[in-house]
Parts: structure tokens; C-alpha cells; sequence
């Protein structure tokens, strides 16, 4: 999965870079712009959707995602809860919902899609993040996923760590600034997609 943050795309073409990720072996995009607004959220999420052969969820927002076609949504502790949602959504719809802590794997609705557990490692992209879990804290914390529910390791992943993650029971990886800061996000992208393979 590959995640936009319009600071580390660096003014680079958000849609041109989620190709490139995606020509590189990205199977999910996400859409993050924490300080976007609904409208410049839903055009990139509506750009990505005509451009990207793969699923496009939308961060915290599911009017947005489903406004503009995409597959689903992340939610976060603070978005609206995710099992109050599932109701009012159509079939296939994916709620992803991020875990830190096992405070929060007790609290993850089981009609969860995915979970999104980290920082893996350590990462300068998501201040309020935490301590990075390694290895065995990703571990400790995929376990507690209901069974058959895909977790994916999200903070501070790269080519060289990422088979760790992978091998510690992640279905795959969430990726930011190892591709959008990458001189190649195709290539960058490749790398890290051979690593977990």
C-alpha cells in the first residue's frame, strides 16, 4: 500500500507518482491529506480512481471515498466507528482501521477489514505515531487480529526491512516516504514489493 502526503511528494504529481508506484508492484493506494480540503481531497481520490488499476481508500473519510468511487476507507480512533458505518455501506466496501497498542486490538471491531499495525519503525512522517514496535511488538500485535483478518505493517518500512515485517505475520506493508521521497517511485516501489515477496 502505498499512502499520498502532499509535503513528501515535494510539488511531484501525486497521481504520476501513485502510477509509478503501482507499475512498481503497489496493489493499494491510500489517500492522506490531513490538510486538504473535501475538495481537493476528492479530486485527487477521483484522479487516482481513473488512473490506478488497484483499490484507492481514502483516509478518515468515507463521504469522500465513496463520493468519488474509491474501494473504501482508513479509519482512525477519532473518525466515526467503524461498525456504526458498516450498516450504511454498499457490499465490498473496505474499512481498514489502524491498532498501536493492545489497548486498541481489544477495542478493533471484528467486522474490521484490515488492520493497519504500527510504527513498525521509526518514522518522522506521523508525529503522534509511538515508539516503534520492531519486529516482535508487530508480532505480538498481528496475533491478536481475528482470524483471517489481514494485518499490514504501516512506519518506517523499507526494502531492507521489510521481509522482517513480513516474516513477523504482515499480509504486506503500507508505504509513505520509501516511495513518494524515492528519486524512482517506480523502482523504489519494486524493491520494497520483491522484499515481501
Amino acid at each position: 500500500m502505498v499512502i499520498t502526503d502532499p509535503v513528501l511528494l515535494m510539488a511531484r504529481d501525486p497521481v504520476a507518482v501513485c502510477r509509478a508506484a503501482v507499475t512498481g508492484g503497489a496493489t493499494i493506494v491510500q489517500v492522506r491529506w490531513k490538510d486538504g480540503t473535501p475538495a481537493e481531497i476528492m479530486e485527487l481520490t477521483r484522479a487516482l480512481v481513473a488512473a490506478c488499476p488497484v483499490p484507492i481508500l481514502v483516509n478518515d473519510r468515507v463521504d469522500i471515498a465513496l463520493a468519488a468511487g474509491a474501494a473504501g476507507a482508513h479509519l482512525g480512533w477519532e473518525d466515526p466507528p467503524l461498525e456504526a458505518l458498516r450498516s450504511h455501506l454498499p457490499a465490498g466496501f473496505v474499512l481498514g482501521i489502524s491498532v498501536g497498542s493492545p489497548d486498541e486490538a481489544a477495542r478493533a471491531p471484528a467486522t474490521a477489514d484490515y488492520w493497519s499495525v504500527g510504527p513498525c519503525f521509526a518514522t518522522p512522517t506521523k508525529a503522534d505515531a509511538g515508539l516503534p514496535l520492531g519486529p516482535e511488538g508487530f508480532a505480538a500485535l498481528a496475533k491478536l487480529a481475528p482470524e483471517g483478518t489481514p494485518v499490514i505493517g504501516i512506519g518506517g518500512i523499507t526494502a531492507e526491512n521489510a521481509r522482517a515485517i513480513v516474516a513477523a505475520g504482515a499480509a504486506g506493508v503500507a508505504v509513505i516516504r520509501g516511495v513518494l521521497r524515492a528519486a524512482d517511485p517506480e523502482e523504489s516501489a519494486r524493491r520494497i514489493r520483491n522484499a515481501t515477496n
